[in-house]
């Protein structure tokens, strides 16, 4: 009976795998129809459109430092973290385009600088606990100038389609936090319990669930008004997918959910989807995004043992295992949309997005790894009693 039950689960996944396929495979076509544009809308409805997408991303950004509370004592530190990053990250992006790019000040550019400080604080969470406090700000204002460039390489030297930022967030912060982590390559972070408590799990949660439902505003933030819904329509569809997905895997797999697991590798469907969001139809989305929630979680359970065994560094959160996996699946889910004639590809083509992956991969992780250097030498000693702890930079008024 044993047996059975165990020959059983890989033939549910494969059944759920190749379900996603089909759906994937269903008509692509479906992204072809026309998108309707709205009467009305003048230049300050639109300036009120983008004032909302600019407050929505700001507080997507802070729902990332309650996705990443879960240590048990290293709670205060992730949220402190993140402000510094962020804040880093946005003055010096306003300050290339305003100084060297000579970009007016608008909603847009604003915009692209929340984009830039969520992307850093994404990224941090390859190697939150193991540098100093300040140091955080020093990788926001290192770090924006990495992201200035991959702009430049992808929209202005290639013709990247990349609406919803799988190639220019997530895949930047993946591999921009793992470079990070190797410079650094502290080992005492394999040592960590990581133990956690149920409130520090349950602001997760609330943080998954939250991000969940804001996505399309991250999404479709620079789209035209006459795109928005189907974007908005594919990110919901793919997000469904990896709800599922996910789920299933951790059942099939462990047995039971290990929420640190599912509340990431649900998000995988909106990250996966950023790449294709206006190429493939909603019965597309929603294949992909039970691909990518299934390879998501699969990846916090092997793949991260694996990989971080090789290169002698951990990723604290897990930010590869939904970031990068899922932003490989949006890039070859666009290849496989622009090869087939998708409409609303930016004028893209395949050699475009495939190269501008792989230069984000190379150029981030290289840069990275540098950042990751400055972070070592500049960080002193640094003792156990500081790793993944808030005791040394707090005041704490708490009973004995």
């Amino acid at each position: 009976m044993q047996m059975k039950k165990i020959a059983l689960r890989p033939m549910v996944l494969m059944t759920l795998l190749v379900l996603a396929l089909v759906l994937f495979a269903a008509p692509m076509a479906a992204a072809q129809s026309s998108f309707n544009t709205p009467s009305g809308f003048g230049e300050a409805g639109w300036e009120n459109f983008m004032f909302v997408k600019n407050i929505m991303i700001w507080f997507m950004l802070m729902l990332v430092a309650f996705l990443m509370i879960f240590i048990k004592k290293f709670e205060w530190s992730v949220a402190l973290a993140v402000l510094l990053s962020a804040a880093g990250s946005f003055i010096v992006y306003l300050a290339i385009h305003q100084f060297v790019l000579g970009t007016e000040w608008n909603q847009t550019m604003l915009l692209m600088g929340v984009i830039c400080a969520i992307t850093v604080v994404i990224a941090i969470g390859c190697f939150l606990g193991t540098v100093k406090m300040w140091q955080y700000l020093l990788v926001g204002l290192l770090f924006a100038p990495v992201f200035v460039l991959l702009e430049v390489v992808l929209f202005d030297v290639l013709s990247v389609s990349d609406a919803g930022g799988s190639i220019l967030v997530h895949m930047c912060a993946a591999y921009f936090g793992l470079g990070c982590a190797i410079g650094i390559r502290e080992k005492r972070a394999f040592k960590e319990p990581m133990h956690t408590t149920t409130h520090s799990v349950s602001f997760v949660w609330l943080a998954a669930m939250l991000l969940w439902v804001l996505w399309p505003a991250f999404v479709t933030a620079l789209l035209p008004m006459e795109q928005v819904f189907w974007g908005m329509m594919v990110c919901y569809m793919g997000g469904i997918g990896s709800i599922l997905s996910a789920w299933i895997v951790c059942q099939v797999i462990q047995k039971k959910v290990n929420p640190l697991i599912y509340t990431y590798a649900m998000l995988a469907g909106p990250v996966a989807i950023g790449a294709p969001l206006l190429m493939i139809g909603p019965w597309a989305a929603l294949g992909v995004g039970l691909v990518a929630g299934a390879v998501s979680a699969l990846s916090f359970i092997y793949l991260q043992p694996f990989l971080c065994s090789k290169i002698k560094a951990l990723d604290v959160m897990g930010v590869h295992n939904l970031h990068g996996v899922a932003g490989w699946i949006g890039v070859a889910v666009s290849l496989i949309a622009i090869t087939l004639g998708a409409e609303h590809a930016a004028g893209a083509t395949v050699v475009d997005n495939l190269l501008g992956a792989v230069f984000v991969f190379v150029a981030t992780l290289i840069l990275g790894i540098i950042v990751g250097i400055i972070l070592k030498i500049t960080r002193g000693t640094f003792t156990d009693e500081e790793m993944f702890s808030d005791d040394s930079g707090f005041i704490k008024s708490e009973a004995p």
